[in-house]
C-alpha cells in the first residue's frame, strides 16, 4: 500500500469570498557572529559533522506556500557533505502537485568571506508510482571547507485549490541550537480529497517535544468580516540528534515533531473507525472477487479439497506472478501494446498475471473468497522504518497489506505480497506490528503474531584439511530458513545469478580472516520458498598465525571478525532486534600426521534469563578437531534496565567466540644414517 502523499484538502466552493493573501515578507539572510565564525565544535556532541544554527519553516496556507531557511555551520570534512542539497517534492495526479522554486544560498568562510550560490538547481525523478511522481531539485552549495557557514532557503507550493497542513519535525541527525516554526492556517471551508471529500475545518495535530518547548496557538483580532486569524508559533532550542545506536527500536515515529491535519473527526477512535471503514469498502470494491478469478480458483482446486489444501494451491499460484515490486514498473504505453487495460480489479491482476506487492495480497484474498472462504485485507506498518502510532491521525503510516484468513474460525495470516514468503508466514518487518484489517462490516485494529526463535535459522558447516605448510582447503555449505532465507531469496531478484554469488562470497569474505580464497560453488532452492536456501562454497587459504612450533587457528572461522555487539557501557535507547533466531555453526579440520592438538576451548554455556541461550563445544581426534556453537535467541525487544546484563551476556560468548585451537608441530623423523664399512 502507497500512501506516501501527505492528507491534502482541496478547496471548496462553499467560501463565499476570496480573501487576499497577505504579503509575505521574505526573510534576510544573517549576518553571523564572531562566535559562529570561529566555533570548532558544538559541546554537547563532541565530533558532530555539524549542527544547525538555525532552521526556521513557515507555513503561508493563503500563498499555499511552505517557506524553509536553513542556517548549518561545518564542523569536520565529513560535514562538508552537506553542502550537497536535495529538496523532495511530488507530481500527484490524486493530491495536487507541488513545486519547489526561489532557491537562494552561500557559504560564509571563517574569516567572513561570503560566496552566494549562483548556479542552477537541477531536477531528478526519485521515484515513480502509478500517479505520482517524486521529484528533487539538487543543488551544490559553493566552495564550502571545514570551518563553513552555509545557508539556504527556498520554497514549496502547492496547487491553487490545494491545501497541505505542515509537519513539522523538531530533531534530525544533526544537533539544532535554535529554530523556529510558524503555521498561519486558512480560515475557509475545506473538503477532504479522501473519501469522497469530507467537509473539514478541524484542526488537528499531535506533537511530541522536549520539555520546556511550548507550541502556542493564538488567533488575532476579529474583524466585522472574517474570524481573527489563527496562528500556532513553536520555538525550541538545543534540540538533541536523534539517536542512532546498533539494534535500536524504529524510533523514526517518535523524534521530536509536531504533526498538523485537517480532520473531520473529533477525537482518534472516530477517525480510526471511519477511516478504517472507508478503506476497507475501497479495497473491497478492488478485491471482489470478479469472474475472472472465480472462474481461475474453479481451475485451480477441488471441491473436495480441504481450507488448507486449497489455500496452498491458491497460495502457489499467486506466488507465481511476477511482483512488480521487486522487478520493474511496467510503462502505460508497454501494457497498451500488450493489450492490457488499466487496473481496476483483482481480475485485471489475474490477467496480467503480474502486480505490485499490495495487488498481489488483494488478488490471494480475492482467490480465497471465490474458494469460499472468509478472506481480509490488513494493512500494518512495515517495523523496518517505523512503529504503529495510533495517536498520529494519518493512513499514511500503513505501508503494507497482508492477507488473513479464517479457516476453522482460526484467524490465519499471510504475506503474498512479500515474494518467496513460506506459506503461513509473515516477512519478519510485518511481524508483531499494529495496522487495520477488514472485518465483516467495517474494519479494525490487527495485531500481527511473531515468529518462534526456530523458525529464523542459519547453519553454517565448515569442513576442511590442512596441508603440512598449514594452508587450508574444503568446502562450506550455508543453510538459510525463515527470515534469512527471504532476504537473500529477495535480492536474488534485484540482481543476475554473478551478482547474487558475488554478494554472497562478499558476506561470507567478511565472517574469515583476511586472505582466504572463497567462491560460491552452488546455490540450491533459490526459488523454492518452502525449502532451505542451501549456498555451497570452496575455501582455500590460512586460518591460524604460528607463533614457533605452535599453530593458533580460531575455534569458529565464522566468528573472526564479529564486531562486539554491544561496546558502550551505557544506553539510553531499549535493544531491538529485527526478528528471534538460531544460528549453529560447525566446523571440522582434518590435519595431517605432523600436527597435534596442544589443546582446544573449553566447552562452555551461558543463557540470559530466558530469552539468549549460547553454547560452544569442542572435540578432538588424533588427526582432526571440530568446534560446535549455537546460539538461541528468542525474544527481540530488551528494555533499557536490563542492557547492562544483556551487554554482559554478549561480552562472554564473544570472547568465547575469540578463543582458538593450539596445534604444535612435529619434527618429521631424522633419515636412518647409512651403517659404515
Amino acid at each position: 500500500m502507497n500512501h506516501t502523499s501527505r492528507r491534502t484538502l482541496c478547496l471548496t466552493l462553499l467560501s463565499a469570498l476570496a480573501l487576499l493573501a497577505a504579503p509575505f515578507a521574505r526573510a534576510q539572510w544573517t549576518v553571523p557572529t564572531a562566535e559562529e565564525l570561529s566555533m570548532t565544535s558544538q559541546p554537547e556532541v563532541p565530533g558532530a559533522a555539524a549542527v544547525y544554527l538555525f532552521r526556521e519553516e513557515t507555513t503561508e496556507d493563503k500563498l499555499h506556500m511552505f517557506s524553509t531557511y536553513v542556517r548549518l555551520k561545518v564542523l569536520t570534512e565529513r560535514g562538508k557533505e552537506y553542502a550537497n542539497v536535495e529538496l523532495g517534492y511530488e507530481h500527484s495526479s490524486e493530491n495536487g502537485s507541488t513545486d519547489i522554486d526561489d532557491i537562494q544560498g552561500r557559504t560564509i568562510h571563517p574569516d567572513g568571506t561570503i560566496i552566494p550560490f549562483t548556479g542552477k538547481p537541477y531536477e531528478k525523478l526519485v521515484e515513480k508510482t502509478q500517479g505520482t511522481r517524486f521529484m528533487a531539485k539538487v543543488f551544490t552549495l559553493p566552495d564550502v571547507e571545514v570551518g563553513s557557514i552555509i545557508e539556504y532557503r527556498y520554497k514549496l507550493r502547492l496547487g491553487e485549490n490545494w491545501f497541505r497542513a505542515p509537519q513539522w519535525y523538531i530533531q534530525s541527525a544533526l544537533y539544532t541550537r535554535k529554530a523556529h516554526y510558524s503555521w498561519r492556517p486558512t480560515d475557509k471551508q475545506l473538503l477532504s480529497s479522501e473519501d469522497g471529500g469530507q467537509l473539514t475545518n478541524t484542526i488537528s495535530w499531535t506533537k511530541i517535544l522536549p520539555t520546556g518547548a511550548d507550541l502556542k496557538q493564538t488567533q488575532l483580532p476579529s474583524s466585522a468580516y472574517a474570524a481573527g486569524q489563527y496562528i500556532f508559533d513553536l520555538n525550541v532550542h538545543d534540540v538533541p540528534p536523534a539517536p542512532e545506536e546498533d539494534y535500536m527500536p524504529p524510533i523514526s515515529s517518535f523524534t521530536y515533531r509536531v504533526l498538523f491535519y485537517y480532520s473531520p473527526y473529533r477525537n482518534g477512535d472516530e477517525y480510526w473507525k471511519n477511516e478504517g471503514k472507508h478503506w476497507a469498502k475501497s479495497r473491497d470494491k478492488f478485491i471482489g472477487p470478479g469472474p475472472v478469478v472465480t472462474a481461475a480458483v474453479h481451475d485451480l482446486v477441488l471441491p473436495t479439497d480441504t481450507p488448507d489444501q486449497k489455500l496452498h494451491k491458491i497460495y502457489a499460484a499467486v506466488m507465481k506472478l511476477e511482483n512488480a515490486s521487486y522487478t520493474r514498473e511496467h510503462s502505460s504505453a508497454e501494457e497498451k501494446s500488450q493489450g492490457l487495460k488499466e487496473v481496476h480489479t483483482t481480475d485485471d491482476i489475474w490477467t496480467r498475471k503480474r502486480g505490485n506487492s499490495d495487488q498481489i495480497a488483494a488478488l490471494f484474498v480475492a482467490m480465497a473468497r471465490a474458494a469460499g472462504m472468509k478472506a481480509y485485507l490488513a494493512v500494518v506498518t512495515s517495523r523496518d522504518r517505523s512503529l504503529f502510532f495510533p495517536a498520529y491521525l494519518s493512513m499514511s503510516q500503513l505501508d503494507d497489506d497482508i492477507a488473513i484468513v479464517n479457516v476453522d474460525g482460526k484467524d490465519q495470516f499471510f504475506d503474498p505480497g512479500s515474494r518467496y514468503c513460506p506459506y503461513q508466514h509473515l516477512a519478519w518487518k510485518h511481524t508483531q506490528v499494529g495496522g487495520l484489517r477488514q472485518m465483516d462490516g467495517g474494519a479494525g485494529a490487527v495485531e500481527t503474531p511473531g515468529e518462534t526463535y526456530l523458525y529464523s535459522k542459519t547453519t553454517r558447516i565448515a569442513d576442511l584439511t590442512m596441508d603440512e605448510h598449514g594452508e587450508v582447503s574444503g568446502i562450506m555449505k550455508l543453510t538459510y530458513t525463515g527470515s534469512p532465507a527471504l532476504h537473500w531469496r529477495q535480492r536474488a531478484l534485484t540482481g543476475d545469478d554473478e551478482s547474487l554469488k558475488r554478494e554472497l562470497r562478499t558476506n561470507v569474505e567478511r565472517l574469515m580472516p583476511a586472505g582466504a580464497d572463497i567462491e560460491v560453488t552452488t546455490i540450491e532452492k533459490l526459488e523454492d520458498y518452502e525449502q532451505p536456501l542451501v549456498v555451497n562454497l570452496s575455501f582455500k587459504g590460512n586460518l591460524g598465525s604460528a607463533t614457533g612450533k605452535r599453530l593458533l587457528i580460531p575455534a569458529d572461522i565464522f566468528e573472526v571478525n564479529a564486531k562486539p555487539a554491544f561496546p558502550h557501557e551505557k544506553r539510553d535507547i531499549p535493544v531491538y532486534f529485527p526478528y528471534s533466531r538460531t544460528n549453529q555453526d560447525a566446523v571440522r579440520i582434518k590435519f595431517p600426521p605432523s600436527f597435534k592438538v596442544e589443546s582446544l576451548p573449553a566447552s562452555n554455556k551461558e543463557n540470559f534469563q530466558k530469552f539468549a541461550l549460547y553454547s560452544l563445544n569442542s572435540e578432538s581426534t588424533p588427526n582432526s578437531f571440530t568446534v560446535r556453537r549455537d546460539y538461541f535467541l528468542a525474544e527481540i525487544f530488551f528494555k533499557t534496565e536490563e542492557y547492562a546484563d544483556l551487554r554482559s551476556f554478549y561480552s562472554k560468548i564473544e570472547n568465547k567466540d575469540q578463543e582458538t585451537v593450539v596445534l604444535t608441530t612435529t619434527p618429521a623423523p631424522a633419515k636412518p644414517t647409512p651403517a659404515g664399512n
